[in-house]
């Protein structure tokens, strides 16, 4: 029986969730705009200006704790109506740079998660077809064990990476589908993963893609944004839930591209907002609620 994902939901039963999670890429990201180095304080400083801004229009927020998640919750910047879903893995690669492998945070306490109001907590895999599933399923169960001490709702995210060895072929459009097959047996209560086709050419042939993730996962399941260009990224989350996902939990498609803004609050309220209100429609009208789900 899965856990209630109603504190992550708009009325609608659809989820429409907002990603601030990222770390060393995101201080890669404001790099890229500034010549002096990004200290973390500029990376949380951002995460709570994303918070105030955005929280009003999403259902859930997703935050870390080493760069942002005490400072939203002591600025008091939630909007009562998102759900705070606290990051509980533990990002490993170069500074400035995307994480290369994942672990579970030894540093996330899940009692305290909960007690400043957590509504749920979420783990990212890197997935490899040429790396052992036996691997994955003892991680993914240390970060289960986490949820299941406290009762709070799994979110298991899931990017599929080319083989360690290339020389060997992959198809990452087939793996998303045998990633979501693997993942079944995880018993996550969400499972996070990436857009068709990165969102681009035949819409079709992305709700075609997205329905045999729906059966492959058989629970309700969102798409992340990373990859894909955020111009196409509104008709890719139609095309996915008319294939049976339930919304999103995304961030670059809403937010990256006012990272260097001269002012971040005002660039997120004249082009996050508009982004995320339209995507929220978008999920009201057509992805699957979250309890009709399998």
């Amino acid at each position: 029986m899965k856990r209630d994902l109603s504190r992550l939901a708009r009325p609608s039963g659809a989820l429409a969730m907002v990603a601030v999670d990222q770390r060393e890429a995101l201080r890669g990201m404001f790099a890229k705009h500034q010549s002096t180095p990004v200290p973390d304080s500029q990376l949380t400083q951002f995460k709570v200006d994303v918070a105030r801004e955005l929280s009003p229009y999403g259902s859930g927020l997703l935050v870390d704790q080493e760069f942002g998640l005490d400072a939203i919750v002591d600025a008091k910047v939630m909007s009562s109506n998102c759900g705070l879903i606290a990051a509980a893995d533990l990002l490993i690669g170069p500074a400035g740079g995307a994480a290369t492998d994942t672990a579970v945070d030894p540093d996330v306490d899940p009692v305290r998660m909960k007690a400043i109001g957590s509504a749920g907590l979420k783990f990212l895999v890197l997935w490899r077809n040429d790396e052992s599933p036996e691997s994955r399923m003892k991680l993914v169960n240390e970060f289960n064990a986490l949820c299941d001490a406290v009762d709070l709702p799994s979110i298991i995210e899931v990017i599929v990476k080319a083989p360690n060895d290339s020389s060997k072929s992959w198809d990452r459009e087939a793996e998303l589908i045998t990633a979501a097959r693997e993942a079944r047996s995880w018993g996550a209560d969400l499972y996070k993963a990436e857009v068709p086709f990165h969102g681009e050419g035949d819409l079709g042939a992305i709700t075609r893609a997205s329905a045999a993730i729906t059966e492959a996962i058989q629970g309700p399941w969102v798409v992340l944004s990373n990859g894909v260009k955020a111009e196409f990224f509104a008709d890719a989350v139609m095309a996915c839930a008319q294939g049976g996902a339930s919304g999103f939990l995304a961030g670059r498609a809403v937010w990256a591209d006012i990272v260097g803004a001269s002012d971040i609050n005002k660039a997120l309220r004249e082009v996050s907002v508009p982004r995320l209100e339209k995507l929220g429609a978008i999920v009201d009208q057509y992805a699957r609620p979250f309890s009709q789900a399998y």
